[in-house]
């Protein structure tokens, strides 16, 4: 993948495009409201079902997300390779923003909320990953403690979700796209069987 003529890899060009639309919306506010998810505008501004995967909050919010992909996003991606590993990422973010969206239309959030931040993708990566590799042991800041990937994915990552000012919509929906690849890549062997190094993952 080249961006601005420099050949990089998947994750890293996903992180430099996360920092650069970081720093856009630091620069010139209109830039976030450009780019962010809100259900009620949805059909007149489609793009922001993309550009809200890339945009954030703030810089705790970047920088855990940035975090999560490239622990989780390394690991997957070395298993089962840079083009099902974009798969996963940009139809978990996708289905994350559209989950996000009717779950609004149906009186489950505000419609006139908006919606931002690469969790839905990071969702589906973490979860295809703990479906390949459940018993990967990691370590989630502040817990001091290592534990199972699929108990940090479907038990203490789902239940951080729910937390107000979270988009557990967004969550939910990449989670389920997870689900459904990494199920679809051990049924096909895809990704194999390799010895689980411990991570750490803040």
């Amino acid at each position: 993948m080249r961006i601005l003529g420099i050949s990089l890899g998947a994750i890293e060009a996903i992180i430099t495009l996360n920092i650069v639309v970081f720093v856009l919306t630091l620069i010139d506010e209109s830039f976030f409201v450009l780019f962010t998810l809100v259900p009620r505008y949805v059909l007149v501004e489609p793009w922001t079902l993309i550009t809200s995967m890339f945009t954030h909050a703030g810089f705790n919010h970047l920088l855990f997300n940035i975090i999560a992909l490239f622990f989780l996003g390394t690991y997957l991606e070395r298993l089962i390779g840079e083009n099902r590993f974009l798969r996963v990422y940009f139809i978990g973010g996708l289905a994350g923003g559209v989950l996000a969206v009717l779950t609004a239309y149906v009186g489950f959030t505000d419609v006139s909320i908006g919606v931002v931040g690469a969790s839905g993708a990071i969702f589906a990566i973490a979860a295809a990953l703990a479906i390949l590799r459940p018993n990967l042991r990691i370590f989630i800041f502040p817990i001091p403690f290592p534990m199972p990937l699929y108990i940090a994915v479907f038990g203490f990552m789902l239940i951080m979700s729910f937390q107000e000012g979270i988009s557990w919509a967004g969550h939910l929906g990449g989670l389920a796209v997870g689900v459904i690849y990494g199920n679809m890549f051990k049924n096909r062997g895809i990704g194999g069987s390799t010895k689980q190094h411990g991570q750490r993952f803040y």
